[in-house]
């Protein structure tokens, strides 16, 4: 793991930040506004939004791979209750629910 600080540890509960920038991001609109908990720091990385745009994708970022209930992220989903889907998102789209 990088020696960089992150801000949040497995268990966490978080939200996604629900913006939508003029410019290239990573982040899926369907997770966006909605509330999860952090089940992975998968590490930190360059910034990829950054890299986009020929930038050097700096400051570097964590990655966290979130957990949401298939139900909160999709109204109308009619499968099993405890069904999630799994995204994995960087640490500027969060924040602690």
């Amino acid at each position: 793991m990088d020696s960089l600080k992150t801000r949040y540890s497995p268990g966490d509960r978080v939200r996604v930040l629900d913006d939508t920038p003029p410019v290239h991001h990573r982040t899926p609109w369907f997770v966006k506004g909605k509330t999860g908990r952090v089940t992975v720091v998968c590490g930190v990385f360059r910034n990829p939004e950054s890299l986009a745009h020929g930038g050097d994708g700096l400051p570097r970022r964590a990655l966290y791979r979130v957990e949401f209930a298939q139900a909160d992220v999709w109204p109308d989903y009619a499968g099993p209750a405890d069904d999630t889907i799994t995204v994995d998102l960087y640490d500027h789209w969060l924040e602690r629910a």
